[in-house]
This record gives C-alpha cells, sequence and structure tokens, in this order.
C-alpha cells in the first residue's frame, strides 16, 4: 500500500550560513525521504527559513540593510548549500509569506476563540541603550539555582533549569552590555496548562523516543506554565491582530511554517490538497526531523497548538544528537567551525552524507565528525570496497564481450544472498538506523570483492578456453554492484546517478533488487569517485579559520542566534587566567608596506617593522584602509603568535584592530613616543 508522507527538518534560522550542524539533520532526512520514495510511497519534504526575530532585525540594521534584504540573501545562500550536499526539498519557503502569515492568525484565532490565549500584566528586563524589550537570548547572567554564570535568559546549560529572564543573577545586555531595567507590559500567553492531560498522554504514545519522552515528562513535575508567545515592538515579524504594537514571539510562527510551506506547495501542485494532510482526521504520515535542543517547543507546545486549532498532531518527531568534530564541540578558533560551502570547495559532499549515514542510528546520541576516521573510512568502504567491485569487472566486459553480460546468472546463491538483504537493510532505513544499514550494506560489499579475489579473472583471462567464465565472474561482480547502488542510493543519489549511467539502466528502485541483468549491454566504465587527499581536508579546516578571522574582523555573526543551530555564537569568550593573558606578547609595530591580496576580498598583506626585525601579516581590514593609507602608521601586533599557512602565504602574527566592522575598523595606534618593538604592558 503507497502511504502518504509528509516530511520536515528544523527551520534554520535566517541570519548565517549553513554548517555541519545543520547539515547532519538535513541529510539525515533527505536520505529517509529519498529512501521512502525509492520504495515507492509519496513522501514530500518541506522546509523554510526562520526568518523572524530580534536577532535578524539587529543584524539586518548593522549591515545597513532591510530585514527583507537580509533574510532574501540568506535565503539564496542557504539553498545553494543544500543543493550542493544534494538536499532535495519539494518546496523551500520562508516564514516570512502571507501564507504563514494567515497561517499564524489562524491558528491564534482559534486558540484565543476558545479561551486558549490569555492576556497578563508582566515585568520584563529592558536595555536602555538600544531601547528594546530584551529576548530571552539577548540577556545573560548567573543561574538562580546554580549559580552558573554566564546563562541565558531562558534555561541554564549546566543545571538545565528553566526560568524567567527576570530571575537571572546580575543580569546584563548582551547587546550593549547595560544592565536591564525591569518595565511592566501586557502580554498575551498561549494557556499551556489546560493541555497538559492530552500533553502527558501524547507524549507516551510512540510519537517520541523514549529519551525525549522521560526529558518532556520532568515538565509536568512542578506543572505546566503559560507560555509567552508575544513580544514587543521593535520586532521583525507578524503583528498581532487588535494588538498594534505586539508581534508574535518568533517561536509561535516558526513550526507554523512547515505548514505554510507545504501550503506554498499545495498552491503549485495539481491533486495536492492541503487539508488531506493536516485535518485532525487525517490519515496521512506527518514527521518532523529536529535537534534535541528544540524538543520542548515540538513535543510540548506545538502539539498542544494543533490541537486548540483543530489541526492533527505529528505522527512522531525524530530527535538528534550534535555535532561535534574531532570530538570537541564545534569551535571557529580551531578551524572546526566548518560551513558548508567551505566543505564544498575542498571536499566532495556525498563523502560526508556517507560519514554521516554511516554513524547515524535513531537515539539522540551526538555524531563525531573525526576528520582522520572520515578519510579511512570514505576511502576504504566507497572507494576500496565499494567502486572496486565496478572498476574491477568493467574492463574485461568491455574490452573482451563488447560490454555485453552474461546471459545467465553463474552464482545464484550468491546472488540471492545480496537480494535477501533487501528487506533487512529496508528495515533499518525505515527505522532511521542509518549505521547499521551502512554496516549491512559494506558487508556485502566484502562479500563480493571476497569472491572476485577467489575467482580471480585476471588470471582466467590469460588462460585459453577460460573467457565464458570470465564473461561469468565480471558479470556477476557487476550485478552485484548494481545490487549495493540500490542499497545505497538514497545516501549517495549522485554516485547513483553516475552509475545508473554505467549499468545503462533506468533509475535504480528499489524492488529493482529482485532483478538480474542478462545480455545486458553496459556503457564504458568511467571513474565514479575520487579518495578523499588528506590534504584537502587540511585546507578545509585551515580556510575555516580564515573564514572567521575575516569575519571577525568586519563584526558579522556566521552563526544563528536560535535554538533550532546547535552551535550559538557567544557574546564573550571562556574566562582565561591571568596566566594565559601574560603569556601574549603585545608589540608596537610600523607598516612598511601595504598591497592588496589577489582573489581575497578582505584581506591585506602588511610588511610589519618590529624594530629591527620585519613579519608579514594577512589581516582582514581592506573593506576600511586603502593600502597606501597604512604605510608608515603605528599598529600594535601579538608577536608571539605562531605563524599560520594560509594559501596566499605565511601570516607571521596578528594585528590587532576593532570596531563593528565594514567601513569602521579601527587600527589600535599607541601613544605618541612609541616606536616599533615596543612591548605593551
Amino acid at each position: 500500500m503507497t502511504r502518504q508522507i509528509l516530511v520536515t527538518s528544523a527551520l534554520p534560522y535566517a541570519n548565517g550560513s549553513i554548517h555541519l550542524g545543520h547539515l547532519l539533520e538535513h541529510i539525515q532526512t533527505d536520505i529517509w525521504v529519498r529512501f521512502q520514495n525509492m520504495r515507492g510511497h509519496n513522501c514530500i519534504f518541506v522546509c523554510a527559513d526562520d526568518a523572524h526575530g530580534t536577532a535578524i532585525m539587529l543584524r539586518a540594521e548593522k549591515l545597513g540593510k532591510t530585514p527583507e534584504e537580509l533574510i532574501a540573501e540568506v535565503k539564496t545562500e542557504h539553498e545553494a548549500d543544500f543543493e550542493g550536499f544534494h538536499i532535495k526539498f519539494d518546496n523551500f519557503y520562508t516564514t516570512h509569506s502571507e501564507e504563514n502569515r494567515k497561517m499564524s492568525e489562524l491558528i491564534y484565532q482559534r486558540n484565543h476563540d476558545k479561551g486558549n490565549i490569555v492576556e497578563r500584566q508582566i515585568t520584563q528586563l529592558f536595555d536602555p541603550e538600544k531601547g528594546l524589550f530584551l529576548s530571552d537570548r539577548f540577556v545573560k547572567g548567573g543561574c538562580p539555582k546554580c549559580g552558573e554564570p554566564d546563562q541565558y535568559g531562558d534555561n541554564c546549560e549546566k543545571c538545565s533549569t528553566t526560568y524567567s529572564a527576570t530571575e537571572l543573577v546580575n543580569p546584563v545586555s548582551a547587546l550593549s552590555g547595560a544592565i536591564p531595567i525591569e518595565k511592566e507590559s501586557t502580554q498575551l500567553f498561549f494557556d499551556l496548562p489546560k493541555f497538559q492531560g492530552m500533553l502527558q498522554e501524547w507524549i507516551r504514545a510512540g510519537h517520541l523516543q523514549d529519551q525525549i519522552a522521560n526529558k518532556l515528562s520532568e515538565w509536568f513535575e512542578s506543572g505546566l506554565k503559560q507560555w509567552d508567545i508575544s513580544r514587543e515592538a521593535p520586532y521583525f515579524g507578524f503583528e498581532i491582530p487588535n494588538y498594534p504594537g505586539k508581534y508574535f514571539y518568533v517561536w509561535l510562527d516558526a513550526p507554523i511554517g512547515y505548514m505554510a510551506s507545504f501550503q506554498n506547495l499545495c498552491d503549485r501542485t495539481d491533486g495536492l490538497d492541503f487539508d488531506t494532510y493536516w485535518n485532525k482526521d487525517s490519515t496521512t504520515e506527518l514527521y518532523h526531523f529536529i535537534g534535541k535542543d528544540i524538543v520542548s517547543f515540538h513535543g510540548l507546545f506545538w502539539p498542544a497548538m494543533l490541537s486548540g486549532a483543530e489541526f492533527r498532531t505529528p505522527t512522531a518527531i525524530f530527535s538528534h544528537g550534535f555535532v561535534t568534530v574531532n570530538g570537541q564541540k564545534m569551535s571557529k578558533s580551531r578551524g572546526t567551525f566548518i560551513k558548508a560551502g567551505t566543505f564544498r570547495e575542498y571536499l566532495n559532499p556525498e563523502h560526508l552524507r556517507y560519514y554521516y549515514a554511516a554513524k547515524l542510528n535513531n537515539r539522540v546520541d551526538d555524531l563525531d565528525l573525526n576528520m582522520d576516521d572520515f578519510v579511512q573510512r570514505v576511502n576504504s568502504d566507497l572507494v576500496g570496497k565499494l567502486v572496486n567491485i565496478a572498476s574491477r569487472c568493467a574492463g574485461f566486459i568491455t574490452k573482451k564481450f563488447d560490454g555485453q553480460l552474461s546471459s545467465h546468472c553463474s552464482q545464484p546463491e550468491l546472488v540471492k544472498a545480496f537480494t535477501d538483504g533487501k528487506e533487512v537493510i529496508a528495515q533499518l532505513y525505515e527505522d532511521r538506523e542509518f549505521g547499521r544499514a551502512i554496516r549491512e550494506i559494506m558487508a556485502l560489499a566484502d562479500r563480493a570483492n571476497q569472491y572476485i579475489d577467489e575467482a580471480k579473472p585476471w588470471v582466467l583471462a590469460k588462460e585459453e578456453g577460460k573467457a565464458p567464465e570470465v564473461q561469468d565472474v565480471c558479470s556477476t561482480g557487476i550485478n552485484l554492484f548494481r545490487l549495493l547502488m540500490i542499497y545505497l542510493k538514497p545516501v549517495l543519489p549522485i554516485t547513483a546517478e553516475k552509475s545508473e549511467t554505467f549499468l545503462n539502466v533506468d533509475s535504480l528502485c528499489w524492488q529493482d533488487a529482485d532483478l538480474y541483468l542478462t545480455s545486458h549491454k553496459i556503457n564504458k566504465f568511467k571513474p565514479l569517485m575520487q579518495r578523499v587527499e588528506k590534504e584537502n581536508v587540511d585546507k578545509m579546516m585551515a580556510a575555516s579559520k580564515e573564514d572567521i578571522v575575516q569575519e571577525n574582523a568586519v563584526g558579522q555573526s556566521t552563526t544563528a542566534a536560535s535554538a533550532q543551530s546547535p552551535i550559538t555564537e557567544e557574546p564573550i569568550a571562556d574566562t582565561i587566567d591571568y596566566d594565559d593573558f601574560i603569556k601574549l606578547d603585545l608589540r608596537v609595530a610600523k607598516i612598511i608596506e601595504a598591497s592588496h591580496v589577489k582573489k581575497a576580498d578582505k584581506l591585506l598583506q602588511l610588511t610589519l617593522d618590529l624594530g629591527g626585525e620585519t613579519r608579514q601579516v594577512f589581516a582582514g581590514i581592506k573593506s576600511a584602509y586603502a593600502p597606501e593609507d597604512l604605510v608608515g602608521r603605528l599598529t600594535v601586533m601579538v608577536a608571539n603568535l605562531a605563524p599560520r599557512k594560509m594559501r596566499f602565504g605565511v601570516s607571521e602574527g596578528m594585528v590587532l584592530a576593532a570596531g563593528p566592522g565594514g567601513d569602521d575598523i579601527w587600527i589600535l595606534s599607541p601613544d605618541e613616543g612609541a616606536v616599533p618593538g615596543m612591548r605593551i604592558k
């Protein structure tokens, strides 16, 4: 029976680039969707940019753009990154749309009419310098329960306690550094406690992983609280009907963006009906793939809000863990905060798809991208095992038999072992146990290579009268390769397309596993995949550091300040000891030469005089200074920073500069009377 399935991934925030953390979720979702469609089901995949909120408004202001201009630019970049990693949406939209406005107002109004929306007078934190109320993510202070410093205004990352921003110890605005003041305002709340019974039943009805259901159950121990769904102007979002100057909180309209994106697709697609999928009595399937950090929004607020508005709730919510790189949290300073575009510049996106698949399961575990293991696994599995089968056999078939496969199957038991695996592998894909599926597939690849090694067609080809055996062995190898590509097609769609051309077959489908190619002509084999070179991995890591140096110089955040991203840009780095600080050797330096760097948009090459010693430094200050304006000026540099090889040359230190970016980057000149080489203490 053909299943009708609608799938979403969490919405990436529209104020920064797609990075490897985002890609884990979207690759996982894409693999599952491709598998379902290969099985003959109707599986639709929609997503959108999360385009509202204070963070976007402030970043647009900093860049001198309107929020609409910013989110349009980011959407174009996001779409290119997702396409580059072969993530195939049926629709990628934006939450800043008329469809989302109407749907948000509809869901709000239905809940309002049922008494699920209440007004309350509350006290909020207000930034006196910025002149706006501070959302939870823009105020930091000590946790009111455990005392952990530097926590956001909604929950503690150390003890997981949730609280109001006004409860923080010594709160500070993350926007201006000012001490917030308290101001009263009237806000709208979704009456979540009314849904406690419904939610307790819902989260234990198989819609969530056990680990997530257990975590959400903790919310009921102290009783659910009403959820603030309004924000004061200035705010970039949808104004609430009949409440001028108040806007829907971004977390109200963001998940509704799933519905709006699907509505937009329905409006453009004949025969696709919105109500069939979202009506409260719908028999279709609805799945959300999300990160573990946003389960409370999707597992509590979202089903309650849908239920209150008489829409269906999700069939299931699939949560995953975070991405670490080389065993550590993604870090800009270490070059492990890797953007999708940087990865694509140096490495094959399908390699990352495969590596993620090989390590993914249906639990909420974090996934470590170990770069040495990445190189070894891709080269061993995909090049050494998978592609090797086709390349070893194709030459004999093309040269000796004019591309014609044997007229019969000479190894029916071996082939049966491969075809018998299709249901086991299919169930593992269905259950999102991708890592176990990959192990099953690679075990079959080992058997195929073992068969070819033992049959030795290269030896048989030299013996008189053995040509039929050579054709049989290599035809079997080609057919085994074809079965492996059917099983790997959800993970490696581009390699599968190349393989379809090589095999001279139509699009590979799951049911094709029961077929065997006999008396079939294949095309000449062309390389399907290249090895990963460690040198390119190193270049990617170095380029990631370089990206961050340049971005920091112009003061632009590349990370969404949203709970939907496993990475957040902290306003201030971790505290260091005085002993760490004293290691810095800050010296006055005179700029004696300055020039543009070819093919670098933000860098200038500086030659610095340290008083008898010269250094070459690449500085991301091109937007603010012409080279001729710098010659002869004094600056301050970190003189004992280890040299770093960049693609333009070696940088032997770092020039200190400050400012918001763009045209406003200021070289920190020392007092008059300073001389090159003088140490600053």
